[in-house]
């Protein structure tokens, strides 16, 4: 009988969990996703969520090892810009582990894309 119980719980988190692998994929527009991981929230880019035209997302990288692994995050903190799903930039710290890239910078990286898709 706790088998019965469990089974749908486990059937239920693994369906979550698969939801989290298509982090802006295929909406059919520009995402901005920032890696990064607890151990380094000092460093974290705080102003992701400013930039316009696109959405963002954060992603900690000891929290799902997926998503680190299908997008080749070999240091935090890193911001990839994605058009339809596809990687299209990708700004990675220095080896202090800060980010070098301003918001102006891949602001203009969202601009450059929007504007050559006329």
């Amino acid at each position: 009988m706790k088998y019965l119980v469990l089974l749908p719980l486990f059937f239920l988190i693994s369906l979550i969990s698969k939801g989290q692998d298509n982090i802006c994929v295929g909406n059919g527009e520009l995402c901005v996703i920032q890696f990064n991981a607890s151990f380094n929230s000092a460093n974290s880019v705080d102003w992701c969520e400013d930039l316009t035209d696109c959405s963002t997302s954060h992603v900690d990288i000891m929290k799902d090892t997926d998503l680190q692994k299908q997008y080749k995050i070999v240091v935090v903190p890193t911001i990839l810009i994605l058009d339809d799903g596809e990687e299209v930039a990708r700004f990675q710290a220095n080896i202090m582990m800060t980010m070098e890239a301003t918001r102006e910078e891949v602001q203009e990286s969202i601009d450059e894309i929007i504007m050559s898709k006329f």
